[in-house]
């Protein structure tokens, strides 16, 4: 099998994997993420995979997986972000917040809507309003549409004034 050959094989595990995901087969995904992952290692199979196995409430096996991703690549966000939104599912709110902050600071990342979202949540369930809403105000100026920012940004206003 040619190189070019593999690569299609690859991305091809990918996709399914998510094209399943999407469809709610999560066990059927993660059979193909890990596929493509036999053939060609990458942080966005890893993550995937980890984004998976949280479907699942396997915080754990989702950390780890996104653990891997960052050592194959320390700049791709999203596996910082995954890792401090299972940390927050976990109430391991501070720790959360180290890896969100690291999400923020990647150059591979074009999702910071999510990362800040994300340190919202934390400061909602510690109290800081106020905090939480220069966050939302943050991931709104990444992503204007982002819903579950808009809805929280209206529920907390209201809760706030």
């Amino acid at each position: 099998m040619s190189t070019i050959e593999a690569k299609l094989k690859v991305d091809q595990y990918f996709k399914l994997g998510f094209e399943h995901q999407l469809k709610g087969d999560v066990h059927l995904a993660i059979d193909y993420y890990k596929k493509s992952l036999d053939k060609q290692p990458s942080p966005e199979a890893h993550t995937f995979l980890g984004w998976a196995y949280s479907f699942l409430g396997w915080y754990d096996e989702a950390i780890s997986e996104c653990h891997k991703a960052i050592q194959l690549d320390p700049e791709f966000g999203n596996a910082w972000n995954d890792i401090g939104a299972y940390l927050i599912e976990k109430g391991k709110f501070e720790e959360a917040v180290f890896y969100l902050k690291k999400a923020i600071r990647c150059k591979t990342y074009n999702t910071y809507h999510y990362a800040f979202y994300n340190l919202s949540r934390i400061w909602i369930q510690k109290g800081f309003y106020g905090r939480a809403l220069k966050y939302l105000y943050k991931a709104l100026a990444y992503n204007a549409n982002y819903m579950p920012a808009i809805n929280t940004l209206n529920h907390l206003t209201k809760k706030v004034n």
